[in-house]
């Protein structure tokens, strides 16, 4: 009997297992595999060898572009956690109106319903040179001339990221803190517990699963953009996704699938990192 549950169990996850095998672990390992190919300015051939890994390494321009990653990855991560928790807190423990916490959230969602580049290239009339900020600004009385940070510059890389990506930090996090056991909260404010008492030892480490998962979320998503980069830098910037861009624009695929493996394995690193901190499944 136990083993034609087994045999039965393993029937069911068969379909998920070929549709996970042909669309995610099949095209890495082909990534993986032509990363070790050669390439000419003409040609690419089939080969082992660990020329664009020395290359890439070897590069004082590879460190230059994923220490930049980095520092977009890490920045956005900040401020999309500030922003992202603010909103879920206000939402999960302010709010009292379930009706009016979906109302809320729905509202949070509608630049959602537009193109992410359409709500990305909207930013270049409002931060140009003769744009809305340094128009108001101007008329305000607050600058002389027009502050020239405000478009093509890591500003408006950043301030494109965090308008981009905030929500995949709030959708975790809200649902974590909706799931607090509310008696709680009422027993640390009968033993005296301030309200930045509560929020410090009662809810943020609560709350951490849904920190990371909207971590994991928001990292992966930057560190993955290059499109963002291209026009919110004016092509003045670059990070890893851009490397890979160009390489493959130039037809240098070897190239670009070293590039992508490596990247990969960054993340995959920094993944593993941020889960030895809490318990995922727990939440899932």
């Amino acid at each position: 009997m136990n083993a034609h549950r087994t045999l039965f169990g393993w029937l069911q996850a068969t379909p998920l297992a070929l549709v996970m095998i042909a669309f995610l672990v099949a095209p890495i390992v082909m990534i993986v595999i032509v990363s070790f190919w050669g390439a000419t300015e003409f040609s690419i051939y089939p080969a082992f060898q660990f020329d664009n890994y020395q290359f890439l390494f070897g590069s004082p321009v590879t460190y230059k572009v994923f220490l930049a990653t980095f520092k977009y990855a890490a920045v956005t991560w900040a401020l999309t956690l500030l922003i992202g928790f603010t909103v879920a807190y206000f939402l999960a423990f302010h709010v009292r109106s379930q009706t009016m916490q979906i109302a809320l959230f729905l509202l949070c969602t509608i630049p959602f319903w537009t193109s992410n580049i359409i709500r990305m290239i909207s930013w270049i009339p409002f931060l140009g040179r003769n744009g809305i900020a340094n128009t108001a600004l101007q008329n305000w009385g607050l600058i002389d001339e027009p502050l020239e940070w405000l478009l093509y510059s890591d500003f408006s890389v950043i301030l494109a990221f965090v308008h981009l990506y905030t929500l995949f930090m709030v959708v975790p996090i809200f649902n974590t803190m909706m799931r607090i056991d509310r008696s709680l909260l009422e027993a640390a404010r009968d033993n005296g517990a301030s309200g930045a008492q509560i929020l410090r030892h009662v809810i943020i480490p609560l709350t951490k699963p849904g920190i990371m998962i909207g971590t994991i979320f928001v990292v992966t998503l930057v560190m993955g953009d290059f499109v963002t980069v291209r026009f919110m830098s004016g092509s003045q910037s670059a990070n890893v996704g851009r490397l890979i861009s160009n390489d493959i624009a130039l037809l240098q695929y070897p190239s670009a699938a070293a590039t992508a493996v490596v990247l990969l394995a960054t993340v995959l690193i920094i993944i593993a990192v941020l889960l030895r901190f809490v318990n995922i499944r727990k939440e899932l």
